[in-house]
């Protein structure tokens, strides 16, 4: 008789274990499920427009031309070109090229990189900055040195027929980082803006053209 309530006691207690981990999940789903996901995403819509919105980039007019977190690809004399990028500056497809520093096609194309960059500014290859010609790990990083920003100047102040020290001067005003934190850096599709912006280009074939519907996806630029 009392193995017989011992076993019955022993199944009630395994259905209430079982009750108890299945009331359990239901609460934490719901909680981390919807709850929480609804709470935190209005809460950074509220707090941070700009930031939940994509960090959107609009030109003068107000169209849209892509995000200040996502890289882009720039041809024209008339604008900085930023870093290489395995990734093709899409943010659909977020990646590094992985390759080390011993591997030949890495230095085949770092050369060909500096080459490319020396003829295009006027320069020696050691006078190229080391982040114009390494890709970044994301391969959308939007950001360059102060020294690759200057390094362009000439060319873009020739081909916009500006003088060089308007160009700098926007260079300044869009410096990032400047505090105690972090090295300063440039976000070059906001700098290209501000030059369309402060002195348009006199051909439309070479102005920025409005971004992808969606946000995060850069544009290719020419």
């Amino acid at each position: 008789m009392k193995r017989q309530i011992a076993a019955n006691d022993d199944v009630l207690q395994a259905k209430a274990s079982w009750g108890n981990a299945l009331r359990f999940m239901v609460v934490m789903a719901v909680l981390l499920g919807l709850i929480y996901p609804l709470v935190t995403t209005t809460l950074g819509g509220w707090l941070f427009p700009e930031q939940a919105q994509g960090s959107l980039v609009r030109d003068v007019s107000g169209r849209v031309v892509g995000s200040s977190l996502v890289s882009q690809t720039f041809v024209s004399d008339e604008y900085f070109i930023g870093r290489p990028s395995a990734a093709g500056n899409d943010a659909g497809d977020v990646s590094g090229s992985n390759l080390a520093p011993s591997n030949v096609s890495l230095r085949e194309r770092a050369q060909a990189d500096a080459n490319a960059i020396a003829q295009r500014e006027n320069v020696s290859v050691d006078q190229i900055p080391v982040d114009l010609i390494t890709a970044s790990g994301s391969g959308i990083d939007p950001h360059i040195s102060p020294e690759a920003a200057e390094l362009q100047v000439a060319r873009v102040a020739q081909a916009r027929g500006i003088d060089e020290a308007s160009v700098v001067e926007l260079i300044d005003q869009a410096l990032e980082n400047t505090g105690w934190l972090g090295a300063p850096v440039v976000n070059v599709l906001r700098l290209n803006v501000s030059l369309d912006d402060r002195f348009p280009v006199s051909s439309s074939t070479v102005a920025l053209t409005p971004a992808s519907v969606t946000p995060t996806v850069s544009d290719t630029m020419e």
